[in-house]
């Protein structure tokens, strides 16, 4: 624990419920469309679109472009719907005011106190900071992939952190609900936390998975606080 001197959280469903706020935010914008299918489709999309950014397929393009093409498309393929210019804006927004799960933002507080607490996102700065002041998350710092044009899992993103605060990277804690991004953090030589979040997909369960290599498994945010003394 003495060695950790920051802690780097992923955003999408670690800190925040991104399926009950963009489902109310495509209910309202697409009423006669099941709103909390399709959020579930608008996510399945998300990891393919970056693996494309990455691999080369698409150029460098920040996530809100990558969400308002992906929306377009699960759109007009799967429910036969042309949205306007003005409801894809809407949509894609929802992301930037998802609300905070209900111990993230007093959590990081309490973290802040200790440790330098930054944000770790395949967000932009831009969302991240609107994400920060909707939910009072008072983070140290906004890491978002634009900061280093690359999206995680790339290396760039954890050892840039890392290099951003002049740390080793085993002096970073990084804290998400995903196994796949706390283990290419691990494979850059991050520590690791995971924190269960069993709703963050809303009616579809999420089964919660313990890694021995995590150097912490918590229930919550509060819980994980309090394994690292604040």
């Amino acid at each position: 624990m003495e060695q950790i001197k920051v802690l780097a959280f992923d955003t999408f469903g670690t800190v925040t419920d991104w399926h009950t706020g963009v489902s109310a935010a495509l209910a309202r914008i697409f009423p006669d469309i099941d709103a909390g299918q399709l959020a579930l489709e608008w996510r399945l999309r998300y990891s393919p679109a970056l693996a494309e950014v990455e691999s080369g397929v698409r150029p460098w393009t920040l996530l809100d472009d990558l969400h308002r093409s992906e929306l377009d498309t699960i759109l007009r393929e799967k429910h036969g719907t042309v949205a306007g210019a003005a409801q894809l804006d809407d949509a894609v927004h929802a992301w930037h005011v998802i609300p905070g799960w209900p111990d993230a933002a007093g959590a990081i507080r309490r973290l802040t106190a200790r440790y330098t607490v930054t944000a770790l996102s395949n967000g932009n700065v831009a969302l991240l900071s609107e994400m920060a002041k909707h939910n009072g998350f008072d983070w140290d710092f906004l890491g978002g992939a634009d900061l280093w044009r690359h999206y995680k899992p790339a290396p760039e993103v954890y050892l840039g952190i890392a290099e951003l605060f002049r740390v080793e990277p085993a002096e970073v804690l990084m804290v998400a609900t995903h196994v796949s991004d706390l283990a290419a953090a691990r494979s850059c030589g991050l520590r690791t936390a995971y924190v269960e979040r069993p709703r963050e997909w809303g009616p579809v369960d999420k089964p919660e998975q313990r890694e021995p290599l995590d150097a912490y498994h918590a229930t919550g945010m509060d819980d994980l606080a309090d394994q690292l003394g604040c």
